[in-house]
């Protein structure tokens, strides 16, 4: 579906949608449906990086104790 999407916008809008959903990101439960598929797309990658880190560091302080 994204794709789809994504072939009806241009580079510079899809770059705007993305960023505003960093900047304005919210946890799964507080996003809006109507969001564009895109600002939904982009804050689930920030999810992910949000668990990879929390991940990472977590492994980390077990290494240095």
């Amino acid at each position: 579906m994204t794709s789809v999407v994504t072939a009806d916008l241009d580079l510079i809008e899809e770059l705007r949608l993305r960023r505003w959903a960093r900047e304005n990101y919210v946890p799964r439960g507080q996003r809006q449906k109507t969001w564009h598929p895109i600002v939904h797309e982009e804050m689930r990658k920030k999810d992910v990086e949000a668990t990879d880190s929390e991940t990472t560091s977590a492994h980390y302080a077990w290494l240095k104790s």
